[in-house]
């Protein structure tokens, strides 16, 4: 594919970066950065701008914090200003992404998204007898620098827009070991991660010739009707990760059996005529919707918090067959429901 040049001056362009500052505003207007960048918003950009333009643009030090839903992770929150940056950046790579992405790539992208993901995963469950479930150890801590910085390479050869990408990448995640990991919390590190594995999905396709495969960043399910061909399918992409990627398939979460079992995937268990939640999700939206009636009725959290935290456990758990779970919690899912329904303004 023809790499493509002439694009610094598309991140660069003041009116870009305005537009970039914009939408890296949506839901940040609270943050002290953000108000501080957003109340002199122009000078800020001009002087992000003018710091681009002569190499100068250092990434300020992250804000670290911790969360344990659905599991513990440790969160790096950039600067606004490298909010804005990033989102800059973003803006003119995710179409070069998008050209060597496969349709069955499902984070990151436009129009798709991991509710989609799902509908493709339990459609070719109804396609195919078997899957093979796979994910990579420790994916965004031990992502490779140099491997991400070459495939880059191959799309780009712009050398102000690469330099610009490669001072992003190296301002890796707290404590990773050097030339590893993406920070967790960043727009670049979620477009970065899901196009390092863009080789891997076009090995499985074209070069293994699966019939079928859904990927949501590093979780991905491989399907066939023939167990040789998914027990040599699961050889060959270890190696190709181990060699190609410089990452690890996590062997204890491998699955490979029969779609008759249900798929774990994304927090819900799949067949072919149903959904539901998994065991963990059930208690994670449990959890939530009982810690979020509580801390209204207690005047700990707004009503408009309280709406948009409902909004997006409920939208989550609606697209699996929750009937009889919501039965068992209705005096919270009604509770919830009035909430949502509660005009906000």
């Amino acid at each position: 594919m023809k790499r493509i040049g002439h694009l610094f001056e598309q991140v660069a362009d003041f009116h870009a970066l305005i537009a970039a500052a914009r939408r890296a505003a949506r839901g940040k207007g609270a943050s002290i950065s953000a108000a501080s960048f957003l109340f002199n918003m122009e000078g800020e950009v001009l002087r992000l701008q003018r710091e681009i333009l002569d190499g100068s643009y250092r990434p300020l030090p992250y804000r670290t914090f911790y969360i344990s839903d659905p599991k513990p992770r440790t969160i790096s929150a950039a600067d606004f200003r490298d909010r804005v940056a990033h989102h800059a950046l973003c803006s003119v790579l995710e179409p070069l992404f998008e050209r060597v992405a496969i349709f069955d790539s499902y984070a990151c992208r436009p129009g798709k998204g991991s509710h989609r993901a799902v509908r493709k995963a339990q459609y070719f469950s109804r396609r195919f007898c078997r899957f093979l479930k796979l994910d990579i150890r420790r994916f965004f801590e031990n992502l490779d620098h140099e491997v991400l910085k070459a495939s880059l390479r191959l799309l780009i050869k712009d050398r102000r827009l690469l330099e610009l990408a490669d001072r992003i990448i190296g301002h890796g995640a707290p404590g990773s070991p050097p030339g590893k990991g993406l920070p967790i919390g960043n727009l670049t590190s979620q477009h970065f991660a899901n196009h390092y594995l863009s080789p891997l999905d076009h090995f499985i396709i074209e070069k293994l010739r699966a019939p079928g495969l859904v990927r949501y960043m590093d979780d991905f399910l491989v399907f066939s009707d023939s167990r040789r061909f998914l027990h040599d399918a699961h050889e060959r992409i270890r190696d190709f990760v181990e060699r190609d990627l410089k990452l690890q398939i996590k062997s204890e979460a491998t699955i490979h059996a029969p779609v008759s079992e249900g798929i774990p995937f994304l927090g819900l268990r799949l067949w072919p005529r149903v959904i539901r939640l998994d065991g963990s999700g059930k208690r994670r939206l449990i959890r939530a919707l009982r810690s979020g009636a509580e801390g209204f009725a207690a005047g700990r959290l707004s009503e408009p918090d309280l709406a948009a935290s409902l909004r997006s456990r409920l939208g989550h758990a609606e697209h699996a067959d929750t009937l009889g779970l919501r039965r068992s919690l209705d005096e919270l899912m009604n509770f919830g429901s009035g909430i949502l329904r509660a005009p906000t303004g």
